[in-house]
């Protein structure tokens, strides 16, 4: 062998060693894949078998496509099993849409569920029974409900690790998959984002006495509360304010009488500021020194807020901030 031949031969070992890495991570974490769905498969088993013997319309509204979701599943690994790793994923992609539509549901399904439990006594006792299997692990049926939709981001980890380097006939195919089962879990994820900043807005709107701030608005967003202290504008004592910031909005309340009979544990609305010509800066506190204060200028009136607690006063800044 010539001198001059030596490197094509190392970097062609190189090149084929990396491939047979790429094989054996791929292989590895398709193992791995469908070990876990085997026991996913097993634990939404638990689900169906604990529907029991409710009403077709009932069990529409509470388990919904769970079905068809659990078939979708049970193909998938049926592939796996074989090593048909493309036409599993290609034929998984089709139930994906079930996903989105299983999580704009779950909000219901656990009210409705809920309602049964209350009214129906031979389902509770049924539930109950099922629920004692040692299978459960001392979970209830509502802690598996959500099951399908964790299951679903397990699955766009594995897929994105096992199958980014993969260059088989398959790889457009699975390429597109990881696509698909992305673009869903996002729609998952913007639901469960949607959901959880509603309950925000109605916890603060319980919090607020009375109905005369309207906290409840679509395309309002919650992003932070917390207590800051109210410099004011002339030499009387700081006064401390709860202060309770959306994506358009800025509300400071105090807390209501201790002693009021209905109102005790609210907070009475002190004013709301809109957000739309607001300009936030920082007067000190620009080092790690003891606290700060901020200066939020509105078009007729400035608003200077204070807090001892350094960290606390940059993370206001940069959540205001980013609000504005």
């Amino acid at each position: 062998m010539s001198a001059s031949s030596l490197p094509f031969v190392v970097g062609a070992n190189t090149v084929e060693d990396q491939r047979a890495r790429w094989e054996r991570k791929r292989s590895r974490t398709a193992k791995e894949l469908l070990e876990t769905e085997h026991k996913y498969l097993e634990q939404l088993d638990l689900v169906l078998t604990a529907k029991g013997t409710l009403k077709p319309a009932v069990l529409e509204t509470i388990f919904g496509p769970l079905e068809s979701l659990y078939s979708a599943s049970h193909v998938l690994s049926l592939h796996l099993e074989k090593g048909n790793l493309g036409p599993g994923l290609e034929n998984f992609c089709q139930s994906l849409d079930l996903y989105g539509h299983y999580a704009e549901n779950l909000e219901q399904a656990n009210k409705t569920l809920k309602e049964q439990l209350r009214k129906n006594k031979s389902f509770r006792r049924f539930k109950k029974l099922q629920e004692t299997r040692p299978q459960f692990q001392g979970r209830e049926l509502e802690d598996l409900l959500p099951l399908p939709l964790q299951r679903l981001q397990h699955k766009m980890y594995k897929m994105k690790h096992a199958f980014i380097c993969d260059n088989s006939k398959y790889a457009a195919i699975i390429s597109e998959t990881v696509k698909s089962v992305c673009e869903v879990s996002h729609w998952v994820q913007d639901i469960f984002d949607k959901r959880e900043n509603s309950l925000q807005l109605l916890r603060v709107q319980k919090l607020l006495k009375g109905q005369k701030t309207q906290v409840l608005t679509p395309g309002r967003w919650y992003i932070r509360e917390g207590w800051l202290l109210v410099v004011p504008s002339k030499g009387e004592e700081l006064k401390c304010r709860m202060f309770f910031l959306f994506s358009d909005i800025l509300i400071a309340a105090k807390p209501c009488h201790p002693l009021h009979l209905l109102n005790s544990n609210k907070l009475s609305c002190q004013a709301v500021y809109p957000l739309q010509q607001c300009s936030v800066d920082k007067v000190f506190g620009h080092t790690w020194s003891q606290g700060g204060l901020l200066s939020l200028s509105f078009p007729h009136k400035t608003l200077l807020l204070m807090s001892s607690n350094q960290q606390e006063i940059n993370d206001w800044y940069q959540s205001l901030k980013a609000a504005v």
